[in-house]
């Protein structure tokens, strides 16, 4: 067992692998597809003014609170005040339902990155492949497993050696495979007017729904309420500028999402003759839509491995953030050693990801509100207990420990630039931000109000 808490190297370690949390395939499948539905360009600006307030000031309080308790959610909320120790077991909740499914969607990106590479990029392009493939026992069981696996053992070896050393290699890469792809995609014949939709703003479509569906993304996209960014700050040396690396963070997590946009919505536009209803939503758009797009280009073939790489990439630190997350909270609770608690999360992955995978094919009469497994884990994780976590973050923070508990960590490096901004947004515009997604979302669901 370690006598003493491990810690990124610095800065820089920090940033990648809090980044590379942030990035996954929210980004990538998520983001293109709600920037087509809310008009484009209007969206995108709605989401970046979003992102330097409101995704600021959440980020900065849930890293300030692992850094200056040096643990993750559960000790860090109980260390404050013994009371609201239950906000730091529902913030612990979400990661443990979201790793399985997770990485059951990391297995189909496995798939169809070794279905590109190996020249069977036409199949996986062929109408129904995907739900065939999905719908099968074995086959995605096995490349579950598979991205399960290359997590654990990554996790394994420790923040340092493990989740930092590969932070370093993966997404540097990720960054200049999706400013390629972007690229390639833009110079399509037919793109332009997908470029034009994307990058200018129309007002005329700007509604009280895109910013909702804005805010939502927000949550999904930088791994909020999570207890992710709590874990990650625990990591956090004290000498490192808390506010300049969420700024840092903040960047590369748009950054990718805006870039990922110009891959997607460029191609399917020339595809498609510019209809926006082609990007179809999640694993529509990311396993139906887009190997149709890269079967019908010149160079699709590796445009279409590329793209599948970098998503791979983007779900593994994901995944890496959900798994170290899990084991952190496990082992701070149990006082057990590294590899112990990862085989435990391991095997509780296996719990709850074999019926999420099973869902689609054997299980599929096994239904949660018309939801299958795998969507029911999602809701209730993503639309549920996300806002409801961030919604008692923000109160737990504004109104019991007080923000200057968190402005007085922010600034043992110096002077917190955005206090009074910090201040306002945590006690008085996030929450009411947070419960309007909460209803949003719950309504969205049951079909009440479509967001």
């Amino acid at each position: 067992m370690e006598t003493k808490r491990s810690s990124f190297t610095g800065k820089i370690g920090f940033v990648l692998a809090a980044a590379g949390s942030a990035v996954g395939l929210g980004n990538i499948w998520r983001f293109p597809y709600l920037a087509a539905k809310y008009g484009g360009g209007i969206f995108l600006l709605v989401y970046i003014v979003l992102a330097i307030s409101f995704g600021f000031a959440l980020m900065c309080a849930e890293i300030a609170l692992g850094r200056k308790t040096g643990k993750s959610a559960i000790g860090a909320f109980s260390d404050l005040n013994k009371k609201y120790s239950f906000i730091g077991i529902l913030a612990s909740v979400v990661p443990a339902i979201i790793l399985p499914y997770y990485s059951v969607i990391g297995g189909w990106v496995t798939k169809y990155l070794v279905a590109f590479v190996s020249g069977n990029s036409a199949a996986s392009a062929a109408d129904g492949y995907f739900d065939g493939f999905i719908a099968k026992t074995g086959e995605p069981l096995g490349w579950f497993l598979l991205f399960m696996g290359a997590t654990a053992v990554i996790v394994f070896f420790g923040v340092e050696k493990g989740i930092e050393k590969v932070s370093k290699i993966m997404m540097p890469i990720l960054v200049v495979l999706t400013l390629f792809v972007a690229v390639y995609s833009m110079f399509i014949p037919g793109a332009v007017e997908g470029v034009i939709f994307y990058l200018k703003p129309d007002f005329s479509k700007f509604s009280a729904t895109t910013v909702l569906a804005a805010m939502g993304q927000l949550f999904y996209s930088m791994s909020l309420a999570m207890g992710i960014m709590i874990t990650y700050g625990s990591y956090m040396k004290k000498d490192v500028s808390l506010e300049s690396s969420v700024r840092q963070i903040e960047l590369f997590d748009t950054g990718i999402a805006f870039l990922a946009g110009l891959m997607v919505i460029p191609a399917v536009f020339a595809f498609s003759g510019g209809d926006e209803s082609a990007l179809g939503k999640g694993p529509g758009l990311m396993f139906v839509t887009l190997p149709k797009v890269f079967e019908s280009m010149k160079g699709g073939v590796i445009i279409g491995a590329l793209f599948f790489l970098l998503v791979l990439f983007a779900a593994l630190t994901s995944s890496i953030s959900l798994m170290e997350t899990v084991v952190s909270i496990v082992r701070d609770k149990f006082g057990w050693k590294r590899g112990t608690a990862c085989i435990a999360v391991f095997v509780f992955c296996l719990a709850l990801g074999i019926p999420s995978s099973l869902g689609f094919g054997v299980l599929g009469g096994i239904s949660v509100m018309g939801m299958t497994i795998l969507d029911m884990f999602d809701f209730l994780s993503n639309s549920v207990l996300m806002p409801i976590v961030a919604l008692l973050t923000c109160i737990f923070i504004g109104y019991v420990i007080k923000p200057k508990a968190v402005i007085d960590e922010i600034e043992l490096t110096g002077t917190f630039k955005s206090r009074k901004m910090f201040t306002a947004f945590i006690k008085y515009v996030a929450p009411v931000c947070i419960v309007l997604i909460l209803v949003s979302s719950v309504l969205d669901a049951f079909g009440i109000m479509k967001i």
